[in-house]
């Protein structure tokens, strides 16, 4: 008898044990949500949008919005970065200098002067080189080409001026943007939501002269490589037998080259082989 009930509880036991592991792992899982991205290459580096309201209009406001890339070695390439947000009520953007919308939206609504976007979720993207003076504002008109902050703090940056139409006329009538995104340039960001913080300060050309925004909120964006890949970079195989059917991984797991190459391989067979006594390589 008491050799049964030893085995009964042995098997209880472990069953609790398992079903255990299985809810921390689910809890686990649960807890990660969208705003808690990763980068274990640069922990503590991020991207952050500030939103400086420089001055009041008769129905809104103007505004320069400034992408700083706090990140240490992860620069954003061509064809440059992409923000997007929800707007709180029904803005417009009457005009933009140094950056631009990828859509209008329907201004149908509108006569005489028609407003520069009129979409409930605007989509911004950076003005090319070479754009005309009359169009630029500093820091603007890269492409949407950023460096990361260790390779250059002074083009670490990149910034666009936007006149709000319907909006809120004083700081206690205006409304945040929401839910925004952005693509540097494919995805991987997750951004939170913003913050009002304090007003940022402006130093005149002269020195002599400090001025300040009416109203500042701040973005911030951190990168994960988990979001970026929706396959795997390698594939790690956790069964005990030897046999590509028991536990097999993703397609492309290692990411294909193209179209051309087969399912699962990693190099291409045209590639010359690398020198393994090399050590010199660059980290973006």
């Amino acid at each position: 008898m008491e050799s049964l009930r030893g085995s009964v509880t042995g098997s209880i036991t472990s069953k609790l044990s398992g079903f255990t592991i299985l809810l921390l792992f689910l809890l686990s899982c649960s807890t990660f949500t969208s705003t808690e991205a990763y980068d274990a290459l640069d922990p503590n580096g991020n991207i952050t949008i500030k939103w400086d309201i420089m001055s009041w209009t008769p129905d809104g406001y103007v505004a320069v919005v400034t992408i700083f890339n706090f990140q240490q070695y992860r620069h954003i390439q061509a064809p440059g970065w992409t923000l997007g947000w929800t707007w709180a009520k029904k803005e417009v953007i009457w005009s933009m200098m140094g950056g631009q919308t990828t859509e209008q939206g329907d201004c149908s609504k509108y006569k005489g002067n028609i407003p520069h976007c009129c979409k409930k979720d605007p989509t911004v993207v950076d003005l090319l080189p070479g754009t005309p003076y009359n169009q630029q504002i500093e820091n603007c008109c890269k492409g949407g080409v950023i460096s990361s902050w260790a390779q250059d703090p002074t083009t670490a940056l990149s910034s666009f001026q936007l006149s709000v139409g319907a909006a809120g006329t004083t700081n206690k009538t205006v409304r945040v943007p929401k839910n925004f995104t952005l693509k540097a340039p494919g995805p991987g960001y997750t951004c939170g939501p913003a913050k009002v913080g304090k007003p940022t300060k402006f130093i005149t050309s002269d020195k002599r002269r400090v001025t300040q925004a009416m109203m500042t909120w701040n973005v911030t964006c951190t990168y994960s490589q988990f979001l970026a890949q929706k396959t795997p970079t390698c594939c790690v195989s956790l069964s005990s037998f030897n046999n590509e059917t028991t536990v097999s991984c993703p397609t492309c797991a290692c990411g294909c080259q193209n179209n051309g190459t087969e399912s699962g391989s990693c190099i291409k067979n045209a590639l010359p082989e690398i020198n393994n006594s090399s050590s010199t390589g660059s980290r973006d």
